[in-house]
């Protein structure tokens, strides 16, 4: 129980995350001993669901749920959303297992979830930054970004950010049910639906660091689907936006 939050746990996906997992459990759970763990395993053939179940069986904050097959980080998380909402939590959160959202930060989101009711831990506000990131990776995460805001017309800085924090009740709102995508650009779909919910998003600045253990699991055609989704519903926004303002002319 964490002091003027409720029941706080954290959505940990894994595929792949042998060599991480122990070690990022570890942190977390000497970073903030309240908080629980929910890893979400796709059935990763490395043996890292071997890892999450000798974790969670020396340690009743810590719970696994397997699944047959890797159908993406959208699905895992929404799998583990649910898991979380009927188990009762009154937050729930996200945070990737390879290390590059640094559990000894979580205490900024949890701090600001207090006014707030999703808190993104970001990348491109001031006092945020990327360790160990070529020039062109981050380029590219900031000019989609920036895409993301000009088409979806969102303020969020860093809506593809995976480190966050949702009260249950923001999620109960965002309508989980009707959530589709499945990839990556999970994020970027959470926070625009949370933005337009009227939920109050906040930004907190963290450091991310890249991995230095495993293999990634972003690659060309991950961000080709993102990019082809953002598109599409930039464009349905748009035109639900001129059908508006033309039924309004028409009514004055």
């Amino acid at each position: 129980m964490t002091p003027g939050l409720g029941r706080v746990v954290m959505v940990v996906p894994t595929y792949n995350e042998v060599e991480n997992l122990e070690w990022i459990v570890g942190r977390l759970r000497a970073a903030q001993p309240s908080v629980d763990l929910l890893v979400v395993d796709d059935g990763s053939p490395d043996g890292t669901g071997e890892v999450a179940d000798r974790l969670a069986a020396t340690d009743p904050q810590v719970r696994v749920l397997h699944r047959t097959e890797k159908a993406g980080l959208g699905a895992a998380y929404l799998h583990g959303f649910r898991v979380a909402l009927d188990a009762g939590y009154d937050v729930i959160g996200e945070m990737d297992a390879d290390g590059s959202h640094q559990p000894e930060q979580l205490h900024r989101l949890l701090d600001a979830l207090r006014t707030a009711d999703l808190v993104i831990g970001s990348r491109y506000v001031p006092g945020g930054s990327v360790v160990n990131w070529p020039r062109s990776r981050e380029a590219l995460s900031r000019g989609g970004n920036l895409y993301v805001r000009l088409l979806l017309g969102i303020h969020v800085k860093d809506a593809t950010a995976g480190f966050r924090l949702f009260r249950r009740e923001a999620l109960e709102k965002i309508d989980l049910g009707s959530v589709q995508s499945a990839g990556y650009v999970f994020q970027t779909d959470l926070a625009h639906r949370a933005v337009r919910a009227g939920l109050r998003v906040v930004e907190v600045p963290i450091e991310f660091v890249e991995r230095v253990r495993g293999d990634s699991k972003m690659s060309g055609s991950v961000a080709s689907e993102s990019l082809r989704l953002i598109t599409r519903w930039g464009l349905r926004e748009r035109r639900t936006q001129l059908s508006q303002a033309r039924q309004g002319r028409r009514t004055r």
